[in-house]
């Protein structure tokens, strides 16, 4: 029988490097609070990332949930439902209202013609989300954020190494933050990163994760702790030097993944945009049952009983859930709300043979009717 294959993988390096890499911590007995393996990793994305500044974080909630409060943002925060709970949370968490704006049916990204419509004199930001690695419209968002005077902080968590007219995808927008999780392209088991361009916002975000000490004796900010330790940055250090062949590997399988499906009618795949070096973050498909003869769902259950893994990714929407009192009206982004019912993200990592997407696809065209 097949070894079960999962919806994603984490990217590792070879035992030895990764010791190899951890053996100073012995000697040192620096364990966490920006010690060298912290300092080296910052060094290293910065240059990778091409960003004016970048610190590092726990993980990429904290990133966005302490970027919000070291911006005071205040009130309204026009955002999108069709992203992960840690976006919609990180603004609520913050005692902020989200607003949620409809994304657009061609790369599920923020709907750019709805923004100014949502905004109100209590309106302080704009959080788009840079969707599976789709890049968002970010001179129409950068457009309005100037004529209304709103900051903009991107959730660029699907993003990393991605860029846009050969400038890094982060140096776009006031801040850009990123996860790390072990799910993603480029991980530190655990992590994030912030970046950003004004040196004031860095001085305060860095005494946020930590506590909001200021100095020994003054504690300035209702801060954190939101420190990533040195164990989670050498394995960033490691995984840093093999990211653009793992990226690559990605790339290898999905246009395997297209080959078999892509001129399947029923079966929708995000264009590539252009002007966009790609990451290959993840491999999302939309199904259209009228035309398909079978649902999301029903793939979905297909693959299963396969040993296949797949992803209602992103569903529910986060203006859905219960948590949230008074309940938000999904009716009011029909697109993402839709795509939303539709969707499905594929398995999708570098070590995913040609053969098991071969196997993936052959049994998505078993469910066609």
């Amino acid at each position: 029988m097949p070894d079960k294959i999962l919806v994603t993988r984490s990217s590792m390096p070879d035992f030895d490097e990764y010791a190899e890499e951890i053996k100073s911590i012995w000697d040192s007995h620096w364990l966490t609070n920006m010690g060298p393996k912290h300092q080296e990793l910052q060094k290293q994305l910065k240059e990778y990332l091409s960003v004016e500044n970048i610190d590092l974080l726990t993980n990429g909630h904290m990133a966005l949930e302490l970027s919000m409060q070291a911006l005071g943002l205040m009130g309204e925060v026009i955002t999108t439902p069709f992203t992960f709970a840690s976006t919609t949370q990180a603004i609520v968490r913050n005692g902020l209202k989200p607003v949620f704006c409809d994304v657009n049916p061609v790369d599920f990204t923020m709907d750019v013609t709805k923004i100014e419509s949502l905004i109100t004199d209590k309106t302080s930001a704009i959080v788009p989300v840079h969707v599976y690695g789709n890049v968002c419209n970010v001179e129409e968002i950068e457009r309005i954020a100037k004529k209304h005077n709103l900051k903009v902080i991107y959730d660029a968590a699907h993003t990393f190494g991605v860029r846009y007219k050969g400038k890094g995808i982060a140096s776009f927008g006031d801040v850009s933050c990123f996860s790390f999780h072990a799910t993603k392209v480029y991980n530190t088991i655990e992590g994030g990163a912030v970046c950003y361009h004004d040196a004031k916002f860095g001085e305060t975000l860095a005494r946020l994760k930590n506590f909001g000490i200021k100095d020994t004796e003054t504690v300035s900010e209702i801060g954190a702790n939101a420190k990533m330790n040195e164990f989670c940055a050498a394995m960033g250090l490691c995984n840093l030097r093999h990211v653009d062949a793992e990226i690559a590997k990605r790339k290898a399988a999905v246009e395997r993944y297209k080959q078999n499906l892509a001129s399947v009618d029923g079966i929708y795949f995000v264009p590539e945009q252009k002007d966009v070096q790609q990451n290959y973050a993840y491999l999302p498909v939309v199904f259209d049952k009228d035309v398909f003869g079978a649902d999301r769902d029903e793939v979905f259950e297909v693959l299963g009983q396969n040993d296949i893994g797949a992803r209602k990714y992103f569903y529910p929407l986060t203006n859905t859930f219960d948590c949230y009192e008074p309940k938000f009206d999904a009716n009011e982004t029909p697109v993402a709300l839709k795509i939303s019912q539709n969707i499905l993200t594929l398995p999708l990592y570098a070590d995913l043979a040609l053969e098991d997407v071969d196997r993936i696809c052959s049994v998505i065209l078993s469910c066609k009717k």
